[in-house]
């Protein structure tokens, strides 16, 4: 069986790279990119949030244990399940501050959505008297 290079393949096709930059060039590849990086930030900002402020108030509720700390030791090893109990705090944190921005979100398309269909049914009810105005005039003149 004879082995394909497919790399070569597709750059001698010139159809591949004008894809390749259309594909690149859509739209939603470069909002997937922005939000890929306010994505980042946000995690960071959530990050030190848990970390200097979340979890030494936990600490002091808890009766001053760092979480961060927390390890035991097996031999070599070292596990380290305060920073695991950290990161799920801090995942669960992330998770409820997307939750609660995809809910303004959706409140705030939801209202523009709910605007818009008034305005058809307001659009709707005059055609529709404009039209009964239309059939009786048409009525009488035929009279």
């Amino acid at each position: 069986m004879k082995k394909r290079n497919i790399k070569k393949e597709v750059i001698k096709r010139p159809e591949a790279i004008s894809e390749f930059k259309k594909f690149i060039s859509k739209g939603n590849i470069i909002e997937l990119a922005v939000g890929v990086i306010i994505g980042s930030a946000f995690g960071k900002i959530v990050s030190s949030l848990v970390n200097d402020i979340l979890m030494p108030a936990i600490g002091i509720i808890s009766g001053g244990i760092d979480f961060s700390g927390l390890k035991f030791t097996i031999k070599n090893a070292t596990i380290n399940y305060g920073m695991f109990i950290q990161n799920i705090i801090d995942f669960l944190i992330i998770a409820i501050c997307i939750f609660i921005f995809v809910k303004i979100i959706d409140r705030i398309t939801n209202k523009k959505e709910e605007v818009k269909e008034i305005k058809k049914d307001e659009q709707i009810i005059l055609l529709e008297e404009i039209r009964d105005l239309l059939k009786k005039e048409q009525i009488e003149n035929n009279k």
